[in-house]
């Protein structure tokens, strides 16, 4: 004896409404992941890093706290 699969349940999202939802989702993580990447580019380009700590990296030891202050740095 067959019988009939009569569950029905919220999370259940089969064909076109299960494909409108995974279709806005990524739509809204694109949007958001451009918004984020041009954030990025416009900070990078209106404060660029500032090249004057970087004066001699011959004296640089591989594993050194003062490392740090030869890296590029943001300009103030």
């Amino acid at each position: 004896m067959v019988t009939e699969n009569t569950n029905r349940g919220v999370f259940s999202l089969n064909g076109v409404t299960g494909m409108l939802i995974a279709t806005v989702l990524l739509l809204g993580i694109l949007v958001v992941l451009t918004v984020l990447g041009i954030g990025a580019q416009q900070a990078s380009a209106t404060k660029y890093y500032n090249p004057a700590p970087i004066v001699d990296v011959n004296n640089l030891k591989m594993k050194n706290a003062d490392n740090a202050n030869f890296a590029f740095q943001d300009a103030k």
